[in-house]
């Protein structure tokens, strides 16, 4: 950048002004994104999902809880696009209190269980936090 040198003296001491990665995390409290008609919701979510795996940025993680934790278990319409940035090295993270609730802890297909210490931890270290 400008107004930045390095002369051969100080070669040894220079730092790298490479920016962080972003520690972006997708959180997803819901099968279903917006309000109003639930089948349309449920159409934009899987939507949104596929569109995250074409962006150029993959999250970090991506979290699931209440209504969301359907969506990384058996039968859901975004589990192969899910399963997809999992294998990108995107973390997929969904509450066990969550599973537990519906009865569907048996059914989780991708990512792992987590808890609300975790999930708590995870979004307060995010650089930035998107909810669908």
């Amino acid at each position: 950048p400008e107004g930045l040198s390095v002369d051969a003296g100080e070669a040894d001491d220079a730092q790298c002004l490479v920016p962080a990665k972003k520690n972006l995390v997708i959180q997803v409290s819901s099968d279903a994104m917006g309000a109003g008609s639930d089948e349309l919701g449920r159409n934009l979510m899987k939507a949104f999902i596929y569109a995250v795996t074409q962006q150029d940025e993959l999250p970090a993680t991506m979290l699931f809880y209440n209504g969301g934790a359907h969506l990384t278990c058996e039968g859901s319409p975004a589990l192969d696009d899910l399963k997809a940035l999992a294998e990108q090295g995107v973390e997929i993270l969904t509450c066990g209190t969550c599973l537990n609730h519906y009865g569907i802890a048996d059914k989780l297909a991708v990512g792992e269980v987590t808890n609300m210490y975790v999930i708590c931890q995870k979004l307060e270290q995010a650089s930035n936090i998107v909810r669908p």
